[in-house]
């Protein structure tokens, strides 16, 4: 869809944006009071909603929980970065994401009534450490589809004066399909019979972010597919057509073991692209996540587009 339909996507759907250019204007003047050269992430997480009917009852969701996006943010804020945490609301949360999984390693009983919360109370403790300096940490949540992509070209506008210093890691898992506001019911889909949808396609938004939006900030982006040789040239495809100076390539069964990371190696969309496989070394230690050398390895792209 071009930039122009992408424009009618977003002004079709009533979503309100006002407390948010509120709530980053705060956040970027304290960030930018604590240190003016600190680096700042628009880390995304989780998935988007499709609304069926206005006043929504029923919606069309994904799998995703967030996980990517939760234990990759907690990676960003140990490198010192500023992060925008835009998720969806419910999903898993920086430092949080075990206790929310298996609240029952958030507690535990050590005698008879005597209950115990210190995995809990040590990640919130390792939260608040990461987090207790202003500019350090803004929480975005996010449901519906149409609240993802107004947010973030909210945040993206607002994050373009920062240059260079700026970095988009779009881990959320945003819907490609979607029925147009104008086109739904208001109230709850009666269940008396079949239902029959006309879903469209939700716009590509990545050339409007790597061209409009933010365009001297770094982009990396994210590919999930079933298939290893679709998965791959697709990703190429992201690179070439929208100009995101990466993507972390995730094949669905081994996403947590396995990541092929392809890098656009120079200027123009039609610059070489690199591609390595970034793989969970079986010998390490309990706890160790796939997210380190993921966001390892875009810090340093980061740092090096930087200099530029």
């Amino acid at each position: 869809m071009s930039f122009s339909g992408a424009e009618s996507f977003r002004k079709s759907s009533p979503v309100d944006t006002e407390w948010i250019e509120r709530e980053l204007s705060a956040f970027l003047e304290r960030a930018r009071s604590q240190e003016e050269s600190r680096p700042i992430v628009c880390v995304t997480s989780g998935g988007t909603t499709v609304p069926l009917e206005r006043n929504c009852v029923r919606f069309i969701d994904n799998f995703s929980k967030g996980t990517r996006g939760a234990l990759s943010a907690e990676q960003f804020l140990k490198a010192g970065y500023s992060v925008i945490f835009l998720s969806r609301t419910g999903s898993l949360l920086p430092f949080l994401s075990e206790c929310q999984e298996d609240m029952a390693t958030a507690f535990s009983v050590s005698g008879p009534g005597e209950l115990q919360v210190s995995a809990l109370a040590e990640a919130l403790r390792t939260f608040h450490s990461c987090t207790e300096d202003p500019g350090t940490f803004l929480h975005v949540p996010f449901t519906t589809v149409f609240e993802y992509v107004q947010y973030l070209e909210v945040i993206a506008r607002r994050l373009a004066s920062h240059g260079r210093l700026a970095l988009f890691y779009l881990a959320a898992a945003v819907s490609d399909y979607y029925i147009p506001w104008a086109e739904m019911v208001e109230h709850k889909i009666s269940g008396a019979g079949p239902l029959v949808l006309e879903l469209q396609k939700v716009p590509k938004l990545l050339g409007e972010l790597t061209s409009v939006w933010a365009p001297h900030a770094t982009v990396v982006s994210f590919k999930l597919e079933t298939d290893e040789e679709v998965l791959l040239t697709k990703a190429k495809a992201a690179i070439q057509k929208y100009g995101v100076d990466a993507v972390l390539a995730n094949e669905l069964h081994s996403r947590k073991e396995r990541v092929t990371l392809l890098v656009r190696a120079g200027e123009g969309r039609a610059a070489p692209i690199h591609c390595s496989v970034l793989r969970l070394d079986p010998s390490a230690p309990p706890g160790s996540v796939i997210e380190e050398q993921l966001v390892g390895a875009v810090v340093d792209l980061h740092r090096q587009r930087s200099r530029r």
